[in-house]
């Protein structure tokens, strides 16, 4: 029999990527009272990741949970919300998350309106069928355009094809920063009236205690002492802590298993409970083994629940062992083995990845949603202490019935200020892309909308900065696949390539300015073969860094006058990743980021180089 858990509620917060989700969390946190009156509490506290604090974006999918107070109903109910990520890279974050909810808050920015990552995660939701409420944040921003934004979200539900009643959303206007919220945009002094909007708006969930157990895995995590640990709604029946259970695999597999440990999310903590029911949101630990999207079911009655469905990578790039002459100097991890188990692991709780074998026993084809997402793992791998190499990213293209090569294409959105509207026109008319839309935006800056091939945009975002002067801002989300769209350039200059090995000297860096810009400074450590600057004009040039100034008896108080170098670019991750060319790695280890020739034997490379050029004749 079906039965409605009024003292229970399960949101996602959703939105494009800095529109203030994490931000509103640590609101609602505040004033459910998790923390007591004199905990120093930080801001964001569900980015508790590492990498997530120094870029300020969330990258994982996270669970926390509220109790209010509920004056019509009179009783406690307890609110489980889980915080989605913002950019599109990490849409496989949202997508598999949106399965345990009944209704999300749909945040959108009080100046900006919807933008490319606000219509992913909303198709996403209105296709589940969920409830939502649309929460305008930031009416504290100066260039804020309600009316405006709330006519582009209405739009916006409209073209995705919303139902009358989905269409028909409630509106709640907040302060993320300052915890207030209003159902105008004349605020109250704290987030009730937002919260009364989840209690009415948002539907409790319908379910079958009785009928048998089903359960649908969402994430993984693992605990030293208590072992693989799942998370996901129980969607029909009962379960109990020490519970029998059968593991239903996505190959059709039933494999038994045992509910060891069962906790349910209070605050930012998990609580072990003693038993849960259908409607909750669960943690598992102590399995022996699960994926994500498999179903945990009644050995008696096991039925599976349908396989979560992500989309497919569009970018991949190859992970070797690192082949350099400095390898295993700096890394602890370093062999092939350890790359594989690492690399499977990856797998385990990141269902928009996909990792390929190669015909080398030593190479791995990892393909994701984009360039950021590779980077996080990469940047993850080298916190860990693992060594290897990458190579550059590249467009995973695809074939149709009639053979004809089809390719992922990107919607871009870009801001930027009226005088460098001409250069990045320029920019991305030369990688193929089309415009869609111009506009002048209430700030004074122009609004751009293009149609670009995702090759394209490989290697762009840097010299998207450079161009605007770090004025402008830049946005994307998957558009469509459509047929290749030609040739396109990645790179206008060559690199400076280092002649021997050795150590950089300042005199030979100093000979190197004339000819571009050095990566690295006197005293760092070369070989032959390695990248050590960009070259100001087209090919490359080999040069030696490591040469000294030759000693004589002639003393003169000009010429030795301290040489003083430029200071050389610093190469960030995101920067190299860019960077790179097709005949060349990246090697990536815990303490340094050095790009390199794929063959680094000088004289080799010239007649591979001679030998190209002939066959194109």
């Amino acid at each position: 029999m079906l039965v409605q858990r009024t003292e229970l509620r399960n949101i996602a917060i959703i939105a494009h990527v800095d529109h203030g989700k994490t931000t509103l969390v640590d609101g609602l946190l505040k004033q459910a009272h998790v923390f007591r009156s004199n905990q120093q509490v930080a801001e964001r506290v569900l980015d508790s990741n590492d990498l997530e604090r120094e870029r300020g974006i969330t990258i994982l999918a996270k669970n926390t949970a509220i109790r209010i107070y509920d004056a019509e109903a009179d009783q406690q109910v307890k609110i489980n919300i889980v915080d989605t990520p913002g950019h599109a890279d990490f849409g496989g974050e949202v997508e598999r998350v949106l399965n345990m909810v009944d209704g999300v808050l749909l945040l959108v920015d009080a100046a900006e309106g919807p933008m490319p990552q606000t219509r992913f995660v909303l198709r996403k939701a209105l296709e589940l069928g969920h409830r939502t409420i649309v929460v305008i944040n930031k009416l504290d921003r100066r260039n804020a355009d309600l009316d405006r934004v709330l006519n582009e979200v209405f739009d916006l539900y409209i073209e995705l094809g919303a139902t009358d009643a989905q269409a028909d959303f409630p509106v709640v206007y907040t302060v993320a920063t300052t915890g207030q919220a209003g159902l105008t945009p004349e605020l109250g002094p704290d987030l009730k009236p937002l919260f009364d909007a989840i209690l009415r708006e948002i539907p409790c969930p319908t379910v079958d205690l009785d009928a048998p157990l089903q359960m649908l895995v969402t994430a993984l995590e693992y605990d030293n002492h208590r072992g693989l640990t799942a998370i996901g709604r129980v969607f029909a029946g009962r379960l109990t802590a020490g519970q029998s259970i059968t593991r239903l695999t996505r190959h059709g597999e039933q494999l038994p298993e045992s509910a060891r440990y069962l906790y349910v999310h209070e605050g930012l903590e998990r609580v072990e409970v003693p038993a849960a029911e259908a409607g909750d949101i669960v943690a598992i630990a102590g399995l022996q083994e699960i994926a994500i999207g498999e179903t945990l079911a009644d050995p008696e009655h096991p039925v599976a629940l349908p396989v979560i469905q992500v989309g497919k990578p569009t970018v991949r790039m190859s992970f070797g062992v690192n082949t350099s002459p400095l390898a295993g100097k700096e890394g602890l991890w370093s062999t092939a083995r350890k790359l594989r188990e690492r690399l499977s692991e990856e797998l385990r709780h990141n269902v928009s990845l996909q990792v390929e074998e190669t015909n080398r026993a030593d190479t791995f084809i990892v393909s994701g949603r984009g360039e950021l997402q590779l980077a996080i793992l990469i940047e993850t791998m080298r916190r860990e202490g693992y060594e290897f190499q990458v190579s550059r990213p590249t467009v995973i293209l695809q074939q149709d019935q009639d053979g004809q090569t089809l390719e992922p294409y990107e919607e871009v959105h870009i801001q930027t200020p009226p005088d460098t509207v001409g250069a990045v026109v320029e920019m991305l008319g030369k990688r193929r892309g089309e415009m869609v839309t111009i506009a002048d935006a209430s700030d004074g800056s122009v609004l751009m909308t293009y149609h670009v091939p995702t090759r394209g945009l490989l290697g762009f975002r840097y010299q998207f900065l450079s161009a605007t002067r770090g004025m402008g801002l830049m946005s994307t989300t998957f558009y469509r696949v459509g047929p290749l769209a030609g040739r396109i350039s990645s790179r206008s200059r060559g690199s400076l390539v280092a002649w021997e090995p050795g150590v950089a000297t300042t005199f030979g860096l100093k000979n190197a300015e004339q000819r571009g810009i050095s990566f690295i400074g006197p005293g760092a450590e070369v070989y032959q073969g390695m990248v050590f600057g960009e070259h100001q004009r087209l090919g490359d040039l080999d040069l030696n860094v490591c040469k000294t100034k030759h000693l004589t008896n002639m003393r003169s108080s000009i010429r030795d006058i301290e040489i003083r170098l430029i200071t050389p670019q610093e190469m960030s991750l995101d920067r190299c990743m860019e960077y790179l060319s097709d005949d060349e790695l990246l090697e990536v280890t815990p303490k340094s980021l050095r790009i390199r020739k794929r063959i680094l034997d000088t004289h080799e490379r010239g007649q591979q180089t001679k030998r190209v050029k002939e066959a194109l004749g």
